[in-house]
């Protein structure tokens, strides 16, 4: 399958209003980035997924990535310095628990819409909305139609 079939066109657009919709709550920016393949550790291609889409650039650093492997059935969820800094150890655990249940029950738009909503929860605690906020990162899905490789 290819990226960009992982979703059709209306649960990219749902999903993407849930990042639009959980960001209005924090100056926190959450990104979600699809592909076809990961051969390696998915929390090592999110690590680099992560510096190639720049995530590392917004002021308070941050960002949260939601990377998922489609094909190899692989993801992970990773936070910029300043959110896991400010964080208890294993605070991304219940969002990657929540990704789990609902990809095994082959519910991918569901699963990322309340992992978006939980994430952006966890990030009002710590980076609630500023009034001079500004959204840093794109909040479009990016895809990625790799071999595995770069």
């Amino acid at each position: 399958m290819r990226a960009i079939d992982f979703l059709s066109r209306e649960e990219r657009r749902r999903v993407e209003s849930a990042i639009r919709a959980a960001e209005r709550s924090t100056s926190g920016e959450i990104r979600i980035h699809i592909e076809r393949k990961c051969d390696a550790d998915p929390k090592e291609r999110a690590l680099r997924t992560f510096r190639v889409l720049r995530m590392a650039r917004t002021t308070a650093r941050n960002g949260v990535l939601i990377y998922v492997a489609c094909n190899t059935r692989k993801f992970a969820v990773l936070g910029d310095k300043g959110i896991n800094e400010a964080v208890p150890h294993g605070f991304w655990n219940d969002v990657c628990d929540l990704l789990g249940a609902s990809f095994s029950a082959g519910r991918y738009a569901e699963g990322l819409e309340k992992a978006v909503v939980l994430i952006g929860e966890k990030l009002k605690l710590y980076f609630p909305y500023q009034a001079d906020d500004v959204n840093e990162l794109p909040d479009e899905i990016s895809f990625h139609e790799n071999d595995g490789e770069d």
